[in-house]
């Protein structure tokens, strides 16, 4: 778009339930570039639109199911003698690999914590003690984002098996302990895998509608219903009928308020190549703004340091957009000082279908990211 005006009105169109659009990235403060997913049906009408509106468009994926296809051809292509950490895998999989994929290490222990419902398996990785200050660490709360939990399984992996021989995770863990939930929504992440690759929402029944599900990031209660969130529960960004209504906010909520030794929460979503951080309700910044500025540039230094991949940082609101009922702002405003919010690879060119072959490159960069920001907060707990 060529202004915020123009990109206003094509925003519009998301409300027109019969074109069907879906906003994989929505204008941001730096770039009113939009990424749209188009049905079939509604192609030449959407074109015509832009056209008779002067926006300058291109296509960047010609055929999503021919991208699909090929995502679901490397998953059946898959050795089934180890886990492939190196492609995606479906529910059961992921599952099945957290609970039976790692013994303890040394002194460590690799324990195995359960949310409101079986599905929700938090991981702890703790060398004992009562009472230490924590790490939480999410991917996965929206279910089409498949690089996310892809990438949490290999840093999972990667404490489990390196504690004893990496200095940084033998220091780290042996002061602290590490929460990771790697698929927030299930019920959505399974949905992906069986009906609908580009589901988003969790799969909860929304009374009095046909439509399905609720945005899980937009669920939690700060400034819950506020700006970047729609009452429609056909939109992406439905919100729900009050905060924490889904069992999985309200696992994770539930978990943090056991749990007051968290120090920094850390969620992981794709894509657009982002580190951010409070607030995404409101345009204020936060208190500590220049403190959470400073780690954010630092961090994402130390991930272009492997593969060069270039990441922006910022409050959510300054970064992309007003974004009501987010994770890290309700952690921020319950006193977990260190809440971020990554978006991994790409900035567009394959979305939400990043190739297999890119995932341990980019669990490999964030995990640089995820170093430094867990080294500082040691420092400091």
């Amino acid at each position: 778009a060529k202004d915020q005006e123009q990109a206003s009105l094509i925003m519009s169109l998301e409300h027109l339930e019969h074109l069907q659009l879906d906003f994989w990235r929505r204008p941001m403060k730096f770039d009113l570039s939009m990424d749209i997913r188009v049905p079939r049906g509604s192609l030449q009408a959407f074109k015509a639109f832009l056209e008779s509106n002067s926006v300058h468009y291109s296509v960047m994926i010609q055929d999503l199911q021919v991208c699909a296809l090929r995502l679901n051809l490397s998953m059946m292509e898959r050795s089934t003698g180890s886990f492939n950490y190196g492609t995606y895998h479906t529910l059961q999989e992921v599952r099945s690999h957290l609970f039976h994929a790692h013994q303890p290490t040394l002194s460590m222990r690799h324990l195995i914590l359960l949310g409101l419902r079986e599905e929700l398996i938090t991981l702890n990785f703790s060398t004992g003690g009562a009472s230490r200050p924590a790490i939480w660490i999410d991917s996965g709360i929206h279910a089409r984002e498949w690089v996310s939990p892809a990438s949490a399984i290999w840093m999972a992996k990667k404490m489990a098996s390196e504690y004893g021989s990496d200095f940084a995770i033998t220091s780290l863990l042996n002061k602290m302990d590490v929460f990771m939930e790697i698929v927030v929504n299930p019920d959505g992440y399974l949905y992906t895998h069986s009906r609908n690759r580009m589901w988003r929402k969790t799969r909860s029944k929304v009374s009095g509608s046909s439509c399905v599900g609720v945005d899980a990031n937009r669920n939690f209660d700060a400034g819950f219903g506020g700006p970047g969130t729609s009452g429609n529960p056909c939109l992406e960004t439905y919100r729900g009928t009050h905060a924490h209504s889904e069992p999985e906010v309200q696992a994770i909520v539930n978990f943090v308020l056991e749990h007051r030794n968290i120090k920094s929460f850390i969620t992981i979503h794709s894509y657009s190549q982002l580190l951010m951080f409070p607030y995404g309700y409101k345009c204020s910044p936060p208190t500590s703004y220049y403190e959470l500025a400073a780690i954010a540039s630092s961090a994402v230094a130390d991930l272009s340091s492997l593969y060069g991949t270039r990441y922006r940082t910022g409050t959510i609101c300054d970064t992309i957009y007003q974004a009501s009922g987010g994770s890290i702002d309700w952690t921020y405003d319950m006193g977990i000082q260190y809440s971020f919010a990554f978006e991994l690879r790409d900035t567009g060119y394959h979305g939400f279908l990043l190739p297999p072959e890119q995932i341990i490159p980019t669990a490999q960069e964030t995990w640089l990211a995820m170093t430094y920001i867990m080294d500082y907060v040691q420092a400091r707990s």
